[in-house]
Formats: structure tokens, C-alpha cells, sequence
């Protein structure tokens, strides 16, 4: 455990490469068995790194690796997106700006707006689509054994947006479970059901073996 120490001691910072706030919300509540302060890159002036990776491993090394080098301190990264199946995959790592690259805006109406538009002749039976996380935390800027979770939340694709929770595809991600849209659900089943919250909980475990 003395390898991982500075990450997990109480009171400690744990800067998140990432400027999503609704996504450092999640993570903090995921996190509080660590008792350390998770903050924005942002808060930081942390130039983000290019996300140049062909998956969510790659880009989440690439962030988590930028983040702990130019702020010495651990850094967590989150990459994360969705996986419809009836468009090959897509949006994928492109997920935040799958809008952006279709000529929608470049915020989560202008992602959802494309996905529905993409799926407008696509019958419920065929909307299937998960969401994908991957959490990298690396313990200093030049790491060589990142600790690396994944997590995966099956569901499909609602023809219109439900609930006013979450953030993101949240409102158009079905969840059988629960026979509601993500962005209906409550924050603490959210967590329990989630993407993040497979991965989060992995990470933890991770850290308590090493």
C-alpha cells in the first residue's frame, strides 16, 4: 500500500483531467471512500491534452498523464462515451463532440439532436448501445503502471428525450433496469448502475490490492 499512499491519504488532491463538472460531481460522490478533494484541471490552467487516441484507454492515459506532469500532483482520468450499435459504434470516442462534427452545436443538445437525427429509421428492436467508461489514475506525471478500470452500462436508444437529470446522453439512454431514461434516475442509482460507477468501483478495488 505504500505505493499508493499519497493518492489515498485523507485530505489529499487528486486532480481530474477533465472540465465536464457534471462528470467531477459524479466522481467525487464515487469517491469518497478515498477522503481526498478531486479538482477541475481547469482550476489548475492545466492545458488539456489532445485526444488523439482510437480508444477510451488511449485518450484517458493521454489526459491522466498531461494532468499529473504539468500539476505534480495524482491525476485521474475519465474517458467515456456511447456505443450505439446500429451506427457501427458511433459516436465512440467522439462522443463530446458528435454534434460539433455533424454541424449540430457543440454541447450535449447538439449531440443528442445528431444521434436522433442519425437514428430517425431505426426501429426500437435495433436502437441497442452501451456506454463505455475508462478511469486511468496515474500517481506521478511519469508513472509506467497506471491503474487502469473499466466499465460498461448496456441499454438502447429512447426517439425522445426523457428526465432532467444527468448530463450528456442521459436523457435518451434507456435503462432496462429500471424501465426510465438515465436522466430520470436518482443520483444513488445512478452511481450504482452506471458506466462511471462499474468503473469507479473497480479502480477502488485496484487501489486496495496494490
Amino acid at each position: 500500500m505504500t505505493e499508493v499512499a499519497p493518492i489515498i491519504a485523507a485530505g489529499g488532491e487528486l486532480v481530474v483531467a477533465s472540465g465536464n463538472a457534471g462528470k467531477v460531481a459524479e466522481l467525487q460522490k464515487l469517491f469518497t471512500p478515498l477522503a481526498v478533494t478531486l479538482r477541475l484541471q481547469s482550476e489548475l490552467k492545466v492545458v488539456p491534452a489532445e485526444e488523439t487516441g482510437t480508444s477510451f484507454v488511449e485518450n484517458a492515459l493521454l489526459k491522466a498523464r498531461a494532468a499529473a506532469q504539468q500539476t505534480g500532483l495524482p491525476a485521474l482520468a475519465d474517458d467515456s462515451g456511447l456505443a450505439v450499435d446500429a451506427l457501427d459504434g458511433a459516436p465512440g470516442v467522439r462522443s463530446a463532440r458528435y454534434g460539433a462534427d455533424g454541424g449540430f452545436a457543440a454541447d450535449d443538445e447538439g449531440n443528442n439532436s445528431r444521434l436522433l437525427q442519425a437514428l430517425r429509421d431505426v426501429p426500437d428492436a435495433q436502437r441497442s448501445a452501451r456506454f463505455h467508461c475508462v478511469l486511468v489514475l496515474m500517481r506521478h506525471g511519469d508513472d509506467p503502471a497506471p491503474l487502469i478500470a473499466e466499465g460498461r452500462w448496456e441499454g438502447r436508444i429512447l426517439d425522445s428525450a426523457r428526465g432532467d437529470g444527468g448530463f450528456g446522453y442521459d436523457p435518451l439512454f434507456f435503462v432496462p433496469e429500471r424501465q426510465c431514461s438515465a436522466a430520470e434516475l436518482s443520483r444513488e442509482d445512478k452511481n450504482q448502475l452506471s458506466h462511471r460507477g462499474m468503473a469507479s468501483r473497480r479502480l477502488l478495488e485496484l487501489l486496495q490490492s496494490a
